[in-house]
């Protein structure tokens, strides 16, 4: 069986997409295990220009690196084409949907974040007037 890959793109305008490398296990909390497609697991931020990471994930907090691939990854979409006469004789091609060059590495372990305590609240005086005589 022949596989058609095509990249309908181009060759230099496929989007980048990058690989997160945890070391570790996320837990998915049991409401959220029947369905996590779209969950969103925590906050990625690059802080400055440079290739630093930092990834926040509820109470913890992880410091990456971005590190290029020895061998760039494809993202393929598996495509199903069937001949306009013939329903039963289907073709399978793979689109490509982009390319992975990069990985940002956390090979840290998290840092926990603790928050200070809300300030009280400062009550307002009501200020009266007082007449010195």
């Amino acid at each position: 069986m022949q596989i058609e890959v095509k990249c309908s793109c181009g060759a230099e305008n496929c989007p980048e997409w990058a690989i997160v490398e945890l070391q570790g296990v996320v837990e998915v909390q049991p409401s959220h295990r029947d369905g996590i497609q779209n969950l969103e697991i925590g906050r990625l931020c690059r802080p400055s220009s440079d290739e630093k990471y930092t990834l926040t994930i509820g109470y913890h907090e992880l410091s990456g690196t971005k590190v290029t691939l020895k061998k760039p990854l494809a993202v393929l979409k598996k495509v199903k084409r069937t001949d306009d006469g013939d329903d039963s004789s289907s073709k399978v091609e793979l689109d490509v949907v982009g390319v992975i060059r990069h990985k940002i590495l956390f090979k840290t372990r998290p840092k926990a974040l603790i928050s200070k305590p809300p300030e009280p609240a400062v009550k307002e005086r009501a200020s009266g007037t007082s007449s010195k005589n």
